[in-house]
């Protein structure tokens, strides 16, 4: 089984709208999978995945009711099986250790071929550690210059955070650590090479352990929301970081060209690659789940030796991708200029009134908010 997390560093990238159409497309190739919905706080996943809110989810077996199978519902999909998450249960998005150690026994224990974990956004310690459930998980970003910050401080936390769980409390290089994160400052500026090799001076054998969990782990980027080829430069500065700050390689698993379809989709209750599945966004899901299927189960532990710069090759495939798809998406417009069907002014016309269309509703929020805010005080001095 491969356990695949899908962490962002913040919110609104299209983490789930990724977990859901990803994981219908495992599916389809005839893998078994089991998409969990993990973010607890705002569990809506189901909503993108277009299917019925279960009746249980983690939240009514992780409050001691039932059986973990009782919750993992098959769905209309082929193969694939869903986990609710239960937002409505009070305190649920800060899970206790006991129940987080329950949820990663259940997980390590399903039987299926790929377990598709869309966690919640932040690096909240348990986001951290269900993320380390795999070194294999995905980090998904967008352009936006804070987008890409957050994922970089994301893998960063997550690096951190293996560096915890590989040092048990009594060795040497834990008590370093402990003592480190007594001057945070000091702590987060040194980069992760630098302090392995000063832990490496009082714990060699726990810095050796740590550099192979760190040259398994592998996590794997995608960048969604692009508009233009050059966008998808955004995650080689990602890399870039990784590299210096943190002697940590990532994989660039694709791109994601913003589509209004989107939008039109969910709207429908129907993931993108069941709406449109020949649309340029769902051929590029596909694009990425092949890859997935191709690529090799992975956990740490295990004795990795590379034989080529595997990162380094999915970055220029990635960037190659992202020109190929932006050129289909362009010529599907001047397809449509070509035969007759848009001319160049209805396509102005067409993009003028949607620029007027913007405008209007603008207007029309802005004042619902000025009635809204007039009705409270009034309310408030009843």
């Amino acid at each position: 089984m491969q356990i695949i997390p899908v962490a962002s560093g913040k919110g609104g990238v299209g983490k789930s709208l990724l977990s859901a159409n990803l994981a219908i497309a495992l599916g389809q190739s005839g893998k078994k999978v089991i998409l969990a919905d993990l973010d607890l706080g705002a569990s809506n996943l189901h909503l993108v995945l277009g299917v019925q809110s279960p009746k249980q989810g983690l939240g009514t077996w992780l409050t001691g009711h039932g059986e973990f199978n009782d919750i993992v519902v098959k769905t209309d999909y082929p193969n694939l099986y869903f986990i609710a998450g239960d937002s409505e249960i009070p305190g649920l998005s800060t899970l206790k250790a006991p129940q987080k150690n329950k949820l990663i026994k259940a997980f390590k224990n399903v039987d299926c071929d790929y377990l598709v974990i869309d966690l919640g956004a932040g690096t909240h310690q348990i986001i951290l550690d269900l993320f380390l459930l795999s070194p294999q998980g995905i980090v998904v970003s967008a352009p936006a210059v804070t987008a890409t910050l957050n994922g970089y401080l994301f893998l960063k936390n997550a690096v951190f955070r293996l560096m915890h769980s590989t040092f048990k409390p009594s060795t040497q290089a834990a008590k370093m650590l402990t003592k480190l994160k007594q001057d945070p400052t000091t702590l987060q500026r040194m980069y992760i090479p630098r302090l392995i090799d000063e832990i490496a001076k009082v714990d060699p054998v726990n810095a050796a352990k740590f550099e192979n969990n760190l040259k398994v782990f592998r996590p794997r980027l995608i960048m969604n929301m692009i508009e233009d080829p050059k966008d998808a430069d955004r995650a080689q500065r990602i890399r870039t970081s990784c590299n210096q700050y943190l002697g940590l390689d990532i994989e660039h698993l694709g791109v994601l060209y913003r589509d209004s379809l989107e939008d039109k989709a969910l709207a429908s209750r129907l993931p993108i690659i069941i709406y449109k599945p020949q649309c340029i966004l769902s051929q590029a899901i596909y694009r990425i789940a092949e890859k997935i299927l191709a690529s090799d189960t992975v956990n740490f532990g295990d004795d990795i030796t590379p034989t080529y710069d595997a990162a380094s090759d999915s970055f220029d495939i990635a960037q190659e991708e992202a020109a190929e798809d932006f050129e289909l998406k362009m010529s599907g417009i001047q397809d449509l200029l070509g035969c007759g069907a848009l001319t160049t002014g209805e396509l102005i016309e067409t993009i003028k009134t949607q620029q007027y269309e913007l405008t209007q509703v603008r207007k029309e929020n802005t004042m619902l908010k000025a009635k809204l805010v007039k009705a409270c005080q009034q309310g408030f001095k009843i």
